[in-house]
């Protein structure tokens, strides 16, 4: 059995050798950066472990809440990984470093990127909250804002009630007016044919005076061109200066 599992790893080893290599020297290239790089800050020269800080990553990022449960899931895993192997119901190929490979940068994607996508859906969930937030608070505050208007509209009844009183009282205003003016402008009217006739008789008036003014100095003026009525009006003026004058006396 361990002659089979030393023949499967030389020939694996023979068909691959820049595995080796690949896997080897990049740990040690960074084991000698890591010893030989100067401090940057100046606070310390000891480099930190990295074997110390990979142990603890793999460490946590076992299932487990205790350190015995990732203990005991560890062993149970090796010792089944053992068991399979020594007994070959799980033998070590290419497809096996593949699929290992593969894990690990998935791992790697997931214990490194995880947290980075984690902050941002959680920066993103934030943003898009505090829009939701804002866009109700806006609503909320549009709303009171549209109830406060609709408040100073709740005596609209009443005022278009007196509105309608006033336009009642205007109409009737204006229908009085109405009948003022045409009752002015018959008693105008009335007026104006009145004068009319006023100055018509007036002017009849002054003629029938007129008329009768001349017929009665144009009947004088005959008479008076009689001697015996001129003979009369003496003697008639000549009795009533007697009689004035025996009166005084």
């Amino acid at each position: 059995m361990a002659s089979r599992l030393a023949r499967t790893a030389f020939g694996a080893a023979r068909l691959r050798p820049s595995i080796v290599p690949r896997t080897t020297l990049p740990a040690v290239t960074a084991l000698t950066q890591t010893t030989t790089r100067p401090a940057s800050n100046g606070t310390s020269n000891v480099p930190e472990n990295p074997a110390k800080t990979k142990a603890q990553s793999i460490i946590d990022a076992l299932p487990g809440n205790s350190l015995i449960s990732k203990s005991a899931i560890l062993s149970s895993a090796a010792g089944l990984s053992i068991y399979a192997i020594s007994n070959e119901y799980y033998i070590v190929n290419e497809e096996t470093i593949v699929a290992f490979s593969l894990l690990s940068v998935w791992a790697a994607l997931i214990a490194y990127g995880g947290p980075m996508y984690k902050e941002w859906a959680e920066a993103h969930q934030n943003k898009v909250r505090n829009i939701l937030n804002q866009a109700r608070a806006d609503h909320l505050q549009a709303v009171k804002d549209r109830i406060e208007d609709v408040k100073q509209l709740a005596g609209v009844v009443d005022v278009t009630k007196a509105l309608f009183a006033v336009s009642k009282e205007t109409a009737q205003l204006e229908a009085k007016v109405y009948e003022l003016e045409q009752t002015t402008a018959v008693a105008a009217e009335a007026k104006s044919v009145l004068d009319s006739w006023v100055r018509y008789e007036g002017q009849v008036k002054q003629r029938q005076q007129r008329e009768l003014a001349e017929s009665v100095i144009a009947k004088v003026t005959k008479e008076l061109e009689n001697p015996k009525a001129l003979q009369q009006i003496l003697q008639q003026s000549i009795t009533d200066v007697e009689k004035i004058v025996s009166q005084k006396a």
